[in-house]
């Protein structure tokens, strides 16, 4: 059995101000740079063995500490990435959500303008798992990534279907566990 623990990035500036990132490689707010080290203090006796992280800008400086917290090499990864909001990004999300109706939000095959669906983060997601879990490097491994990632990750290790995905939110460095 394989122990993974899914970590939403730190808060951004973005966050606090409801704005839609995607690929925006939006740096950690003062307060997700001290989330990231209480989260590296909280997981300091884990028995994670190995880390991987997106490689924005976000995830990686949530990663970082506790990386070096648990002497750790830090794997980065683009599959990790948020979805690509394409030409939403950076714009607030009530601004979108007041000409998009939430079906279209959540269809696995609509595309913002320029950007990815659901289900192009779903397979990136779903291939990255089962590369690392076909040959585990430890039996906890800590995945720090973004709230998309971690939705459609958690579904797809729990074999749901992509269409049957609720949408919710997963608050910044929060910590979902999955056994697989």
């Amino acid at each position: 059995m394989t122990i993974l623990h899914f970590i939403r990035h730190g808060e951004t500036e973005w966050n606090a101000e409801r704005r839609i990132q995607g690929h925006a490689d939006v740096p950690l707010s003062p307060k997700g740079r001290e989330q990231a080290r209480e989260l590296a203090d909280r997981l300091a006796g884990a028995r994670i063995g190995a880390i991987w992280s997106s490689d924005l800008q976000r995830a990686l400086d949530t990663a970082r500490p506790l990386a070096e917290r648990l002497g750790l090499e830090l794997h980065v990864t683009k599959a990790l990435r948020e979805r690509d909001f394409g030409d939403d990004e950076g714009k607030r999300d009530d601004e979108v959500f007041s000409f998009l109706p939430q079906s279209q939000w959540l269809d696995p095959d609509w595309a913002h303008p320029n950007g990815e669906t659901r289900r192009d983060v779903w397979n990136r997601t779903a291939a990255f798992l089962d590369a690392l879990l076909a040959d585990p490097p430890a039996d906890e491994i800590a995945l720090v990534t973004h709230g998309g990632p971690i939705r459609l990750g958690v579904a797809y290790l729990q074999q749901k279907e992509i269409e049957a995905i609720e949408w919710h939110a997963i608050a910044n460095v929060s910590v979902t566990t999955v056994e697989v």
